[in-house]
């Protein structure tokens, strides 16, 4: 029994699913790399690595098993003489599979399927140099996480920030009552009531 594929059918029938991979192959091997649904670059990357498998074999036989899928003869010359001679030192693993992301508009995940065109040390370096850097970052970010939280820096650069004095709040001045200027003792004596004797006297003086 067949394995089936994984996730829904390509098209609408079987035939146009065949189709589909058959010129997003042919799309591929002419341009190197080609920016597709992941669904579908998924399903692309088995098809592509039995075509180039053949191809790797050179013979006419194989020049006409791949005719049978890629209908267009100067991309089957293309992959032949172009392609095939570039991948002849790999075993397996000719086409990658690079996530790029949604579609705007409809939020498909897309993918970019291409043809590994560098050699295996080449390839090898890269991923080791990816492995250091991944590395390297992890570590300084402990170290970043590890340090003490830096205080804030002044504004002004090469100027320390002067510490502001508090001022003290005024004191209320406790306000005195005026007080009334005190009399004199003339002022006294000529403001004071005459006496009664004194009053009589002047009233009772006859007139002669």
């Amino acid at each position: 029994m067949p394995k089936p594929s994984k996730g829904p059918r390509l098209g609408g029938s079987p035939a146009h699913e065949r189709l589909i991979l058959a010129n997003l192959a042919s799309q591929l091997f002419e341009n190197g790399r080609i920016t597709t649904t992941e669904h579908r670059a998924k399903r692309l990357q088995p098809l592509a690595e039995k075509l180039i498998s053949k191809a790797k074999r050179g013979d006419l036989h194989a020049r006409r098993l791949v005719i049978r899928t890629i209908s267009d003869r100067s991309v089957v010359h293309h992959l032949f003489t172009q392609i095939a001679p570039e991948l002849a030192d790999r075993n397996g693993g000719c086409t990658r599979i690079t996530k790029v992301g949604p579609r705007q508009g409809d939020n498909a995940p897309m993918a970019v399927i291409e043809v590994v065109t560098e050699s295996v040390e080449e390839s090898r370096a890269a991923k080791k140099r990816v492995k250091e850097a991944a590395a390297k970052k992890a570590e300084s970010a402990k170290k970043a996480k590890a340090k003490p939280a830096a205080k804030a820096k002044p504004a002004v650069k090469g100027a320390e920030a002067a510490p502001v004095e508090a001022k003290p709040e005024p004191t209320a001045v406790p306000v005195e009552a005026e007080s009334e200027p005190t009399a004199t003792p003339a002022e006294a004596v000529a403001e004071s009531p005459a006496s009664p004797a004194e009053a009589g006297q002047g009233e009772a003086a006859p007139a002669k």
